[in-house]
């Protein structure tokens, strides 16, 4: 929002320099990214009346020899390439030595075979607009001499404010004021004030007031009164076509960043601009029947004012007459009924729209505009009678326009509910005590409305308030009802932060956490850093994605309804309708950043990333837990209730692999990652936390059936390892034969912390006993089962177990396949015989037959 400080001046007179005001707003907790200064670098530009014109002709173009008086007795001859000015005209003109906006400064030279002394500003050169077709031609009683900078108030200063959200009434002079006014301790007069209580007495004289509909004012019906809480129609008629903006007035627009186009819609956007209500004036000859405000019906379609066709939503909120819809509610209007050089009578609208209808209608359409970004911040509800009464006034001033004595004001706004707010409540969250008397000063200049607890609603002055919505009172609470262009503030919290900026955050103390001696990273934390660095040195990269995810992840993962993770969370406010799900899963983020990396040239990944997922629990009612203190730990319940509204968030660590894990060279193609290289990555991890992995052939979704592995620590599943399913590596964009692990970290490290510490083993100095074996076992026959019956059976004078040829052929039969394995036997404080080295591995064999059946190949 560009606030012009000459226009901040007339609301709040005793304001200082824009500096002083841009610091002091920032304080107040409003992003004042820069403070622009305007047109104070124009110097030496005055009034001018043509007195002769000369034609003078030329081959590339004519040009006007122009004899202008710039003084009682002074004249000037200008050589000047517009023709829309005529004799006796007053014209800007810059004499020599002048300096224009942007430094450019004038010169007398000598150009056409005249001397030019000077030259004729049109309204671009002055920085007043954006039209350099032809001079800026003055009203014909502008004093001769005068300073135009000084005439025309160009010098100004604007400050550039970032809103927030929360904060609508920011988007206006109004607002701004107000702000501005508080921060300095001046007073305030509202400009919305005097304009209220005119157009409250026009509506007790003349209007039509309430939820009907009457012969008083333009004939309106409300249908859906929840998205349209209220609508104030006024009408002028006598409006004159060629009635121009005043420059003051046009280049105040220009200065907040909005183009002047004609007296009608710039009276609308000066009025939306300086007390913050969107209007929007419909040509009254073009509408047929009363206005109708409701939910676009299937199949309707409107042309906007920027000339596009519009397929209607039923979710849509539409101005609508006779002839169907003639605008998008607080969104834009339509071209049927677009202000013209032809119109003469004006229906001027000054409504409040729900700001969630009006965002959804914007987003749905990509069509944002001014009036929709301030009704999805919220638009004061009280302010439209008085923001219609303001258009009136300057149409009528500006356009010689005669206002309808009818007055339309449908109100369907419910009464505003009190906030029950303990005087405690500013120390308990803000950290510091506020005296009740700052508290009650500071809520009364945002613009609530305080009353003692146990008052009734006369108490509450200026406000129609429904007790009924107020939680019970004690003693030291107040009644607070928050003013109409705040809708932000809703609970006791919001109440504090007003409290808390005007007292200024630089007020509240800083204090450090006192934390205990001795202290350091907890085992848990040590083993997962120690993950991380495991994976490193294996040559992954660690990647950081974003949790969200679109509805259609699930599809894209081939899971089943079944699967828990298929249960998304949703996001109450996502920053994307394509990202509005919390993830189940690491495995989306990383196929991503994949496709991303490939993008760019980069094909030979391994990635990797711990982090949470979002699991979500059983439907059972949920219940807000109360905000806790800041000045003291939560206690265990307070704790337990805040944990209970939460998903489930395991922490996961998973890895993605794609092209080629080692690189081709002079010593060969390369090769390339298999799923045997995620199953590696997944023992990578269990031995950097101390734990053994099972892996078992399993099939789960998005892995491929018949290349997928099932990890296992002390009996419980802990994640998955392989080859990526065809169709999700075909979802993804991935390239073929991707392959991904994905372990459940927090289980992992359960059971590494379980499990007693662990002693350095002893090294033996005797030399080992080293045995093959070859057994026969069904197909089907996991190796992980036989390789669990070997290290059984060959006890503790076993050191290592090698698993080093795998067959299947005619020469064992069908259905069964031959592993060979190398058994290191190795004792401590001996040397092994061969017969103790051949009963240790006869004892292996045993045990691995009872386990699987396994037979010895001879």
């Amino acid at each position: 929002m560009k606030i012009v400080m000459s226009w901040l001046r007339e609301v709040v007179p005793a304001l200082p320099p824009a500096k002083a005001v841009a610091d002091a707003l920032i304080r107040a907790g409003f992003e004042v990214e820069a403070v622009e200064p305007v047109g104070h670098d124009l110097a030496g530009v005055v009034v001018g009346e043509v007195l002769s014109i000369e034609l003078v002709q030329a081959k590339k173009k004519n040009v006007r020899w122009v004899r202008v008086r710039v003084a009682e007795t002074g004249t000037r001859e200008v050589i000047c390439g517009a023709f829309n000015f005529a004799v006796g005209d007053r014209v800007a003109v810059a004499l020599p030595g002048a300096v224009l906006p942007g430094g450019f400064t004038i010169t007398a030279r000598k150009t056409y075979g005249h001397l030019s002394e000077g030259m004729i500003c049109s309204a671009s050169e002055l920085g007043i607009g954006d039209d350099h077709s032809g001079i800026l031609v003055l009203p014909p009683d502008t004093p001769v001499g005068t300073d135009v900078a000084g005439l025309l108030e160009l010098a100004d200063d604007v400050l550039d404010i970032a809103v927030t959200p929360d904060r609508g009434y920011g988007l206006s002079i109004r607002g701004i004021a107000r702000e501005a006014a508080t921060a300095f301790g001046l007073p305030f007069d509202d400009p919305a004030g005097a304009a209220s209580e005119q157009a409250a007495s026009e509506q007790a004289g003349a209007g039509q007031v309430g939820a009907g509909q009457g012969a008083a004012g333009y004939p309106v019906v409300v249908e859906d009164t929840a998205a349209c809480g209220r609508y104030v129609a006024r009408v002028v008629t006598g409006v004159r076509p060629d009635a121009a903006t005043p420059l003051r007035l046009a280049r105040r627009l220009a200065l907040s960043g909005m183009r002047p186009i004609s007296v009608p819609v710039d009276v609308t956007n000066l009025i939306m601009l300086g007390l913050g209500q969107p209007l929007h004036a419909f040509d009254r000859a073009k509408l047929s029947g009363p206005i109708v405000v409701r939910r676009a019906r299937e199949g309707e379609r409107l042309v906007t004012l920027d000339g596009v066709k519009r397929e209607l939503d039923p979710e849509d909120l539409v101005i609508a007459d006779d002839s169907g819809p003639v605008a998008l509610a607080g969104v834009m209007g339509g071209a049927s009924t677009e202000i013209s050089t032809d119109t003469t009578e004006i229906l001027i609208e000054a409504a409040h729209f729900d700001p969630v209808a009006v965002a959804r209608t914007a987003r749905r359409h990509q069509l944002g505009s001014e009036a929709s970004r301030r009704f999805e911040r919220g638009v004061d509800p009280a302010l439209a009678p008085a923001a219609a009464r303001a258009a009136l006034r300057l149409l009528t001033e500006l356009a010689g326009a005669t206002a309808e004595a009818g007055v339309t004001d449908i109100d369907h706004r419910p009464a505003p509910r009190p906030i029950t707010f303990p005087l405690g409540e500013t120390a308990r969250l803000g950290g510091r005590p506020y005296p009740a008397e700052v508290v009650r000063r500071r809520l009364v200049e945002v613009g609530c409305t305080v009353a003692d607890a146990g008052t009734d609603a006369v108490a509450l002055p200026g406000a129609a308030v429904d007790l009924a919505g107020a939680d019970s009172v004690g003693d030291g609470a107040l009644l607070v009802v928050p003013p109409s262009w705040r809708p932000d503030l809703t609970r006791p919290a919001d109440l504090v932060e007003e409290v808390m900026r005007l007292e200024g955050y630089d007020t509240i103390p800083v204090t450090l956490p006192r934390l205990p001696a001795g202290r350091g990273l907890t085992q848990g934390q040590r083993i997962r850093r120690a993950v991380g660095t495991a994976l490193a040195h294996q040559g992954y990269v660690e990647v950081l994605t974003i949790p969200f995810v679109g509805d259609d992840t699930p599809d894209r993962l081939g899971l089943t309804s079944d699967d828990a993770r298929a249960a998304v969370v949703r996001i109450a406010n996502p920053i994307a309708e394509d990202a509005a799900n919390l993830r189940t899963t690491l495995l989306p983020g990383l196929f991503a950043a994949a496709v991303r990396n490939i993008g760019r040239g980069q094909v030979d990944l391994a990635l990797f990333e711990t982090g949470l997922v979002f699991r979500a629990t059983a439907t059972t009612p949920v219940v807000t837990p109360p905000t806790p203190a800041v000045d003291h730990r939560p206690g265990d319940a307070e704790i337990a209730a805040l944990n209970a509204v939460l998903p489930e968030q395991p922490r996961l660590v998973a890895v993605v692999l794609t092209g080629r894990r080692e690189p081709a060279g002079w010593w060969g193609p390369g090769q390339p990652a298999t799923w045997q290289d995620a199953v590696d990555a997944a023992h990578t991890v269990a031995a950097a936390t101390g734990v053994d992995l099972t892996v078992t052939a399993d099939a789960l979704t998005p892995w491929h059936p018949g290349r997928c592995a099932r990890l296992s620590a002390d009996g419980q599943v802990v994640g998955y390892a392989g080859e990526l399913h065809p169709r999700v590596i075909a979802a993804y964009g991935l390239p073929a034969r991707t392959c991904a692990m994905e372990l459940d970290l927090d289980t992992v490290l359960e059971i590494a912390l379980a499990r007693p510490p662990v002693t350095a083993p002893a090294v033996s100095t005797y030399p080992p006993a080293d045995r093959d074996i070859a057994l026969v076992v069904e197909a089907c026959v996991p190796v992980a089962r036989v390789t669990e019956g070997l290290r059984r059976g060959a006890g503790d004078l076993l050191e290592a177990l090698t698993l080093f040829d795998v067959y299947e052929g005619s020469q064992i039969g069908e259905g069964k396949r031959s592993l060979a394995f190398g058994l290191r036997l190795r004792a401590v404080d001996r040397t092994l015989t061969a017969q103790e080295a051949n009963a240790a591995r006869d004892a292996a064999i045993a045990e691995a037959a009872r386990l699987t059946g396994a037979v010895l190949r001879t």
